[in-house]
């Protein structure tokens, strides 16, 4: 009979510190996911403002010779990231491809001009910078026109300062809602232990005796949960690695060592903390207590 109430406590016991490891770890899971968010906002914003591009439509008279020499002048200038010449014969039938019929045909001619397509580099992507880009671009007597976005641009940049700061106050309010859920998880966990903390202390031993292997255990725990997060974080940036892979997510290692690190860090200390206050409130409850 003590046997199989032994083994009962032992799988009870066995089944507390299982749930304990899977609480920790989602939590951590989805802590670390939203600072990898907040450390690759930069990199992702920067992506998404490097696909704007500008047009620059050439004019009939410009010769070979001058379209590669404003190409190469485009190309080394400090606002650009790449630049591709596009034919007028190319703009045409992509044009025909995508309205599904040849509109030469309809039209007798082709009415479009050949063009520069300008990435332009993040750091210019606001609507300032790109007027000045404009600005600088239309003195050239070889350029038509020049075309790009403007209510992108000021769509992205308003937006992005938006999501930065919301995603700044959402990290707040999670590593608080983390340390709530982490801290419960414990208590009911050295809450199944109530009993043998006072069958403990009514023999004699001391409180930081009693204390010592559940901080140990806490210790353990929050390690173990932090590692599955840890692992589970990396599974993910290895399939946006995979799947996206102009954010660069592994590049910067030594940010993300610390994001590593304190994912572990934030496990350790929160079970420390939460086991210590809680084998403190069950050692200062009196036997009768127990029960509620």
């Amino acid at each position: 009979m003590s046997k199989s109430f032994e083994k009962y406590q032992k799988r009870r016991l066995r089944s507390s510190y299982f749930s304990v490891v899977v609480s920790i770890a989602l939590v951590l899971f989805l802590l670390g996911l939203l600072g990898l968010l907040v450390l690759k906002t930069k990199t992702i914003s920067d992506h998404f403002k490097e696909q704007v591009a500008v047009t620059v439509f050439l004019n009939e008279s410009a010769k070979e010779k001058d379209i590669k020499l404003l190409e190469s002048e485009l190309d080394t200038a400090s606002f650009s990231k790449s630049v591709t010449y596009i034919s007028k014969k190319e703009a045409a039938e992509q044009f025909s491809k995508d309205i599904g019929e040849d509109f030469i045909e309809y039209l007798g001619e082709n009415p479009l001009k050949n063009a520069l397509k300008i990435n332009v580099k993040s750091a210019y992507v606001n609507a300032q910078r790109m007027s000045e880009i404009e600005a600088s671009l239309v003195k050239n007597k070889n350029v038509f026109e020049v075309s790009y976005d403007k209510p992108l641009i000021d769509l992205l940049t308003k937006n992005i300062q938006r999501i930065s700061f919301w995603i700044l106050i959402f990290c707040g309010l999670f590593t608080l809602i983390a340390v709530v859920l982490i801290n419960s998880s414990i208590r009911l966990s050295v809450y199944s232990k109530r009993f043998t903390i006072k069958t403990m202390q009514m023999v004699g031993a001391t409180k930081g005796f009693i204390r010592k292997p559940f901080l140990w255990k806490g210790v353990q725990l929050g390690f173990l949960g932090s590692t599955v997060a840890i692992v589970g974080i990396g599974a993910v940036m290895y399939y946006l690695n995979k799947a996206i892979p102009e954010i660069q997510i592994w590049d910067d290692k030594m940010l993300l060592g610390i994001l590593f690190g304190a994912i572990l860090l934030v496990g350790i200390v929160i079970t420390l903390i939460s086991t210590l206050f809680a084998t403190q409130r069950f050692l200062n409850l009196r036997t009768e207590d127990l029960y509620y």
